[in-house]
């Protein structure tokens, strides 16, 4: 009973911090010593607490470089001009009429470049919604449609945290997870892209603020050579080559590119790759292309760390074993894909982070699936087809929190995400069907 409490008074504390907009790692923190207290009063020693935390955080180790290396990209792909021509030449391509499609498409890819949910709402994101707000269509389908793209990359994209987190603590390769995760979503997004179709006809959009597009060319060399290092991450992607490499590969490209292009400074190019990037002078865009940076990533990864080590104590006490317990009785491939979305809805609801509810996911559900060496890759799809896409739908998690924030909007954006629950919905029919799509488990 102390332990429900416990568990309860920390998901009031994440909650909270969720809404105020606080840093989530102090409730974290506070959590994690509280119920250690609980867990000493019934019998376990510090000692072999902080062990136990510490064995969990070392799983986060592997992805800590991979999300300290997003923030060195995000900024550097800012100053080569890479962001600002990915938004300029999408904004050249849409059409009024089917807005709410190229909302979803744009936002999709900008997503799969640049790897991050929030990265893509905060850029492309907020310019799509700005340029559609003299319109009379309901803010909330356009806020529906780039949310459901941003965590269309967010999802299988190789520069992702997510995918990385996962790949990492289910011990399995990147790529081959990646190439699992777009069998399973291709009937999911050409049912999206054509749900997004029909809203487009039915809502077209009268463009407005076109200012935009010329304001990026003032400020920034727009030419396709911007794109370089953005087709530097899908080609390598491609060849499979190691994603750290491909990151450090794309970040020298854009650092010439930064340099004899967009003439900047070598001091300024280290101030963005490190603080993150910044417009000096006074611009609408000023507060929209801005951001990425390593000391960006060191927040998530201090959360990555406490949240693994959260975990660690979960799995070292066996305080959860009740749920365990009723997992035994799941022997369905069906049953194990159901049980991991429902799991997951609690994880991200309680954990309040998709971090939190994929790692607490993964520990609780693994045990299911190792019934040969390709359980891991089958836990590794699972966990990106329901956990990482059921957060953003949780109102109070900050999966889609800050994305609705950031958009000025609010959990009215839920139902247009369609991406985000035609995923495990359409899955789920796949497998009670018995006709999963054909997948290449290993190399």
């Amino acid at each position: 009973m102390n332990l429900l409490i416990a568990l309860f008074i920390s998901f009031l504390l994440l909650l909270f911090s969720a809404f105020k907009g606080y840093f989530i790692a102090y409730p974290l923190f506070i959590s994690m010593i509280l119920i250690m207290m609980v867990l000493c009063r019934q019998g376990f020693s510090l000692k072999s607490l902080l062990k136990m935390a510490v064995v969990g955080s070392k799983k986060s180790f592997s992805v800590l470089s991979v999300l300290l290396l997003i923030g060195a990209v995000t900024a550097i792909w800012m100053a080569a001009g890479t962001v600002p021509a990915i938004v300029y030449y999408g904004i050249q391509f849409i059409d009024p009429q089917y807005f709410v499609l190229a909302t979803f498409l744009l936002s999709s890819f900008v997503s799969l470049l640049i790897g991050t949910s929030f990265g893509t709402v905060s850029t492309i994101g907020i310019a799509l919604m700005i340029m559609a707000s003299s319109s009379t269509v309901n803010p909330h389908i356009i806020a529906g449609a780039i949310i459901a793209g941003a965590y269309f990359g967010d999802r299988c994209s190789p520069m992702s945290s997510s995918a990385n987190l996962i790949a990492s603590v289910t011990k399995t390769k990147l790529y081959t997870n990646i190439q699992n995760m777009w069998l399973t979503a291709i009937v999911p997004l050409l049912l999206t892209t054509f749900l997004y179709w029909i809203l487009s006809l039915l809502n077209p959009v009268q463009i407005a603020n076109d200012h935009f597009s010329a304001e990026i060319a003032r400020l920034f060399n727009i030419n396709v050579i911007d794109l370089l290092p953005a087709i530097a991450i899908l080609l390598l992607s491609v060849l499979r080559v190691e994603v750290k490499l491909s990151m450090v590969i794309s970040i020298v490209v854009a650092i010439a590119i930064a340099l004899f292009y967009q003439h900047y400074s070598v001091i300024e190019l280290c101030q963005f790759m490190l603080l993150g990037f910044g417009i000096a002078e006074e611009t609408p865009l000023q507060s929209i292309l801005l951001g990425g940076g390593v000391l960006s990533m060191v927040k998530v990864s201090i959360v990555v760390i406490i949240s693994t080590a959260f975990v660690g104590i979960f799995a070292g006490t066996q305080a959860l074993q009740r749920i365990e317990l009723f997992l035994v009785n799941v022997k369905s491939r069906r049953d194990r894909f159901l049980s991991t979305c429902l799991i997951g809805i609690g994880s991200a609801a309680f954990g309040c982070t998709q971090t939190i509810a994929i790692l607490l996911t993964q520990q609780l559900v693994e045990n299911k699936y190792k019934e040969n060496e390709q359980g891991h890759y089958k836990l590794a799809l699972d966990l990106e087809n329901t956990v990482v896409v059921i957060a953003p739908l949780i109102p109070w998690n900050i999966a889609g929190l800050v994305p609705a924030t950031i958009l000025m909007t609010d959990p009215g954006f839920i139902p247009y995400a369609f991406y985000l629950y035609l995923i495990p919905l359409i899955n789920l029919i796949q497998i009670r069907l018995s006709t999963p799509p054909k997948l290449r488990l290993c190399n």
